[in-house]
């Protein structure tokens, strides 16, 4: 891992280069400062086209259903928590090595199980014992 790099996992780091930062202005309260200074962070970092992200662990982080990415694979994080822009910085580079690593894990596959004949009983069992309860409202001896 190089020094200009931002840590992901134990032998995963996203290269500076592979980054694109944009500096906007921030909306929300922070009197005059905010209608002066870009403090806001816009980061980009192309999930479909890194070299650095090995296939499956793309293939995760793209199957995503993340309103953060765009239709070309694109991870845009915005962050304006802060008042400073290199505490914005921060967190935006933070935020994305939490969401890469989020896809570091690889989920268990489902084992399909069948459910066992007691609690296939119980369930008939159940569904007898309401449809009597539903029979007997419907006919009625007022005599």
């Amino acid at each position: 891992m190089s020094a200009d790099a931002i840590p992901v996992g134990p032998d995963l780091a996203i290269p500076e280069t592979e980054i694109v930062e944009r500096f906007v202005r921030a909306s929300g309260a922070g009197g005059q400062n905010v209608n002066k200074v870009s403090t806001a962070v816009e980061l980009r970092f192309d999930i479909a086209g890194s070299p650095s992200l090995p296939e499956p662990l793309r293939a995760r982080l793209l199957a995503r259903r993340d309103r953060r990415i765009t239709d070309e694979g694109v991870l845009v994080i915005e962050a304006q928590r802060f008042r400073t822009q290199d505490r914005n910085r921060q967190d935006a580079r933070e935020r994305l090595a939490a969401f890469v690593a989020a896809g570091l894990s690889v989920p268990k596959p489902r084992v399909q199980t069948k459910p066992t004949r007691g609690s296939q009983q119980r369930r008939l069992q159940g569904k007898r014992e309401r449809g009597e309860i539903k029979r007997g409202r419907g006919t009625r001896d007022w005599d």
